[in-house]
């Protein structure tokens, strides 16, 4: 049976019309949000919303609020009793908005037709000034991803220049990072008590500035001082520095709180929430979402939301560390999971939906093999400052059993209308890999394995090695190639076996920071020979708060201080973009150039030489199908060590 249809004051109010069906004359919170407003739990601004809504405080949204012209939108519903949140949106506005060469991107997908006019860059700080400049006396709190990873120092790329944190930019009164639903109901709390919010400094996941210092006199004998905003100006190795204790006190459980002087003032971040028990994930889910976009939005298309409208994610978090990646810095690197009730509920309302065809498009999370893993002895976890639980290797304390996933998976399919349920999350092969040593958790995850590639894909598993050398993999906390090639030789025994036609897809990187063009020339050469004709590609992006990013912009490595190679300039980064696509004859002539100036003249015939021993004529047809083949032979080497070719390489 359809959903019941849906009343305009089931959404939160956006304007004054719906504040009035609701009966209310003023609110306590409105929220400025940069991406369209739509109600479901993968969007930032609906789930902080509907958790004030149900802590007891009256919440409206401005939605892509205009910022030119005379503000009408930052006016139209007035001052909140309490204070203006900021939610810039569900990604980065700048990495929303352009490539890694800088380029604007096709369509803004959290946008209604994926317009690109529909936000400025930076809405934290555009947002927040054109608030302060019209409510004044009222406070300001910034959420969201663009404040979370700008909560201190840090290297902008579009700016190319290292920014103070946000709250100095924008001249906001408050930042809440990560995943912000406990603290800003206690924020509200003790807002509504009558206290002030330049004296709101014990606040767990804030951060606020102060003219005292706080490491004067205090008693936090565990604060750690970072370098100064200034010293991180003057030296790339202090920058460097910082960002390792920024890194393991964003993971930890029980962490320091951090403090860094930007000129007469102090930024302190206080340290997190402890990781979200399956209860209180559960509630947030569990919020009466509508699940669609505002009906402002009728006939035109959101792109996010078309993609995820069928999806149900089933955890927070994620331990692989990947050093490029932010999430465990805004979720958390503890897996915090939903409970299977929670999840079959959602499910069951996906079913409802009238567009509904029986096929759920992901049953996932940020890696959707994590579900329910978690450390044996929490005791030693809360001692833990790791990045990573599963590189260098996989902690012997983590628990790897795949079985709740599996009793969640068989569930999923036996609801009522449900055909067929898709992970279309990536999965960590190298946990599919892993031998515990514990006869059932390996047993289990035989068996996951399986009935991932059995009932789960759609076609295309898509998986992320994202690079052929060891070295650079090391460097992005990722597994070694051999493993994904364990698990490709696993993939086609399973499809053969069963009598399945489903392909590999893999994700790469170029232009990682200690990543060389001859890196690229070998990348291109194994995927050949495992005959890939790669579609699934980008180029390294640096954005704020990662590793990587610190290891691109300042050439060291955080953890040791050893130099890092990174290629940087437009010719350098398209120079390893192009090892790609050898198949096209287009990139030929550039590819053999690149080669011989590296040095690597060996490795033209064997890159440009035909396609791959199973290739065939139509190339357009071979990327559409990327049938992959088995090959044992590894690349040819130089007598020289890599590190000698790649220094020389840096020389020229």
């Amino acid at each position: 049976m359809a959903a019941q249809p849906h009343r305009l004051s089931d959404w939160l109010p956006t304007t004054r019309k719906e504040m009035e069906l609701r009966g209310w004359s003023e609110v306590d919170i409105i929220l400025f949000s940069a991406d369209a407003y739509v109600d479901h739990p993968s969007f930032g601004a609906a789930v902080i919303g509907r958790t004030l809504e149900a802590a007891g405080w009256r919440v409206a949204i401005v939605p892509q609020p205009d910022w030119h012209g005379d503000y009408r939108d930052f006016k139209k519903l007035g001052r909140p009793r309490l204070f203006f949140g900021i939610a810039p949106g569900c990604m980065d506005s700048m990495v929303n908005k352009y490539t890694a060469n800088r380029r604007l991107r096709s369509e803004d997908a959290y946008s209604p037709d994926g317009r690109h006019d529909c936000r400025p860059e930076y809405p934290t700080i555009v947002y927040t000034q054109i608030l302060k400049q019209l409510f004044p006396d009222v406070p300001v709190v910034l959420g969201g991803i663009e404040a979370s990873m700008r909560r201190l120092t840090h290297y902008d790329y579009w700016q190319d220049k290292l920014r103070r944190c946000i709250l100095y930019d924008s001249g906001a009164d408050l930042l809440i990072y990560g995943m912000g639903e406990r603290p800003i109901v206690r924020l509200c709390d003790e807002l509504a008590a009558g206290k002030n919010i330049s004296e709101i400094h014990d606040l767990p996941q804030t951060v606020y500035i102060t003219s005292k210092n706080p490491a004067e006199g205090s008693d936090k004998a565990d604060d750690i001082v970072l370098h100064s905003h200034e010293k991180c100006l003057e030296s790339k190795k202090a920058e460097a520095e910082n960002y390792r204790h920024i890194e393991e006190e964003s993971n930890k459980i029980v962490a320091k709180r951090l403090i860094q002087q930007t000129g007469t003032l102090y930024t302190v971040v206080n340290p997190p929430y402890p990781p979200m028990t399956t209860e209180e994930i559960d509630a947030a889910f569990d919020l009466p979402y509508t699940r669609l976009p505002h009906p402002k939005y009728k006939g035109k298309r959101i792109p996010a939301y078309e993609m995820i409208k069928h999806s149900v994610n089933i955890h927070r978090g994620c331990f692989g560390g990947c050093a490029f990646c932010t999430i465990s810095a805004h979720q958390g690197k503890m897996i915090a999971s939903r409970s299977k009730e929670s999840i079959l509920r959602e499910v069951k309302e996906v079913t409802q939906l009238d567009d509904f065809k029986g096929y759920l498009s992901d049953l996932g999370g940020p890696s959707a093999n994590m579900y329910g893993m978690g450390g044996k002895n929490k005791a030693l976890c809360s001692k833990c400052k790791r990045p990573s639980c599963i590189h260098p290797h996989i902690c012997p304390n983590l628990d790897t059993n795949s079985q709740q996933l599996l009793d969640l998976y068989h569930a999923v399919d036996q609801l009522p209308g449900m055909k067929k349920s898709f992970i279309g999350s990536g999965v960590r092969y190298d946990l599919l890999l892993h031998h515990s040593g514990d006869p059932t958790t390996d047993q289990a995850t035989q068996a996951y394995t399986r009935e991932l590639i059995c009932k789960h894909v759609s076609g295309r598993l898509k998986v992320a090695p994202e690079h052929t050398s060891d070295h650079v993999l090391n460097l992005m906390r990722k597994p070694p190639f051999k493993q994904f090639e364990q698990f490709k030789k696993i993939f086609d025994r399973i499809n053969q076996e069963e009598g399945l036609r489903q392909q590999i897809i893999p994700y790469f990187i170029s232009s990682h920071p200690g990543c060389t063009e001859e890196d690229m020339a070998e990348l291109a050469l194994i995927t050949k020979r495992l005959d890939f004709q790669l579609e699934q590609i980008q180029d390294f992006t640096p954005t704020p708060m990662t590793i990587s990013t610190e290891m691109w912009y300042t050439g060291y490595d955080p953890y040791t201080l050893e130099p890092i190679f990174s290629a940087k300039s437009q010719r350098e980064k398209l120079a390893q973009r192009m090892f790609f696509f050898w198949y096209q004859p287009e990139e030929r002539a550039n590819i053999e150039r690149e080669l011989r100036r590296i040095g690597r003249g060996d490795l033209i015939k064997e890159i440009l030489g035909g396609r791959g021993e199973h290739h065939r004529k139509d190339p357009s047809h071979e990327r559409r199908e990327e049938k992959s083949h088995h090959h044992r032979t590894k690349p040819d080497r130089q007598a020289q060590p890599r590190e000698v070719r790649r220094r020389n390489r840096r020389d020229r």
